[in-house]
């Protein structure tokens, strides 16, 4: 029988030996100086699923365009999504600008001070609710991503997969019984700083962990072995063909569909190579005539690894419709830069556009 929640004693040497050493090493993050919650709150957003490198200055840059609630749910979603381009998983800029909305409609403004009421809002999960809630307002709510899982994956011994149903549950429920009555939010940072520095998913630094004498695995000497690895989805190669076409110093440009796949985002138009014809959609209205190579990349979405090679095309014939609420439009060649952009099409703008 795996254990399941810790015992009074192993708690509280947790808490004594990993505050400590969260107080000398924790990185000086931006997010860090400050309990307000809307900050904690984009800050969580941006950071989930993605390198805190990244997020750096993503974060200070949205700030300064938004840098309250009620300026977020002002602004048009098109613009969110603009200061959100480069992070990528755009549904959590566009779940950032829901939330605001009705933060503003039902709360003046105001963020609730529990994960319980946090949560009850629309765009907000139980990780994010307790990390505000814990962050910004001390309550002593837990919180679990992945650097926690894996850290309380290997405290506790569970050989259990990564993303699997009961290392959630298990992780949650210790997450819970860990989490002191007092300034829970301290104690949550320095759980993923643990597996953010220390603990990390490969070749974990088990010397310098400051709870190695009360980690399970550890003492098993298994702890890099844990979360067990989960079967991978085999990858799907793909071939694709973006087309450059320009017309008086503008280039032609398909704002997607406001649902979907990178919903909302603009893209150059696009062509999958496959025997049998082109699968890429809703592209059949565009007669485009190749040109001239002018780059190739690589791309990968999640288990899809593309290999794109952009070309410039001229058009032949009317643009038409697109047979869904994306539109086709010219925009400016300096411009183009500035908008909303599929991960791809910011590699044609940075390779051919300069």
């Amino acid at each position: 029988m795996l254990p399941t929640t810790p015992s009074n004693t192993s708690r509280s040497d947790w808490h004594a030996l990993l505050l400590p050493w969260f107080r000398a090493a924790r990185r000086d993050l931006p997010w860090r100086r400050t309990r307000d919650p809307y900050r904690v709150w984009i800050s969580e957003a941006m950071l989930q699923q993605t390198r805190v490198e990244a997020v750096v200055g993503h974060y200070e840059r949205f700030l300064v365009r938004f840098p309250t609630v009620e300026a977020l749910a002002a602004a048009p979603v098109e613009a969110v999504l603009e200061a959100w381009s480069g992070l990528g998983y755009y549904r959590r800029a566009r779940a950032l600008h829901e939330t605001a909305r009705e933060l503003v409609a039902r709360h003046g403004g105001l963020f609730p001070r529990t994960a319980a009421e946090l949560e009850a809002l629309r765009g907000i999960g139980p990780y994010t609710a307790g990390a505000v809630a814990s962050i910004a307002h001390g309550s002593a709510d837990a919180l679990v991503d992945g650097n926690v899982e894996r850290v309380l994956a290997r405290w506790m011994d569970w050989p259990l997969a990564r993303g699997s149903a009961e290392l959630k549950r298990r992780s949650w429920a210790t997450a819970r019984a860990l989490a002191p009555s007092d300034d829970a939010g301290e104690w949550n940072q320095a759980l993923m700083e643990l597996g953010a520095l220390v603990c990390t998913p490969r070749q974990p630094k088990c010397p310098a962990c400051p709870v190695r004498s009360a980690c399970q695995a550890h003492a098993q000497g298994r702890a890099a072995a844990l979360p067990l690895a989960k079967p991978k989805p085999a990858t799907i190669e793909v071939e694709l063909s973006l087309h450059l076409v320009e017309d008086s110093g503008r280039v032609l440009l398909r704002r997607r569909a406001s649902s979907g796949r990178m919903a909302s985002l603009y893209e150059f138009p696009t062509t999958e190579e496959r025997p049998g014809g082109v699968l890429w959609p809703a592209r059949p209205e565009l007669a485009l005539a190749e040109d001239v190579e002018l780059a190739r990349f690589g791309h990968a979405i999640t288990i899809h690894r593309i290999r794109a090679r952009v070309v410039r095309a001229r058009l032949v014939g009317q643009l038409g419709t697109t047979g869904d609420d994306g539109a086709w439009s010219w925009v400016a060649r300096a411009e183009a830069g500035r908008l909303a952009l599929t991960g791809m099409a910011r590699k044609v703008v940075a390779r051919c556009l300069r």
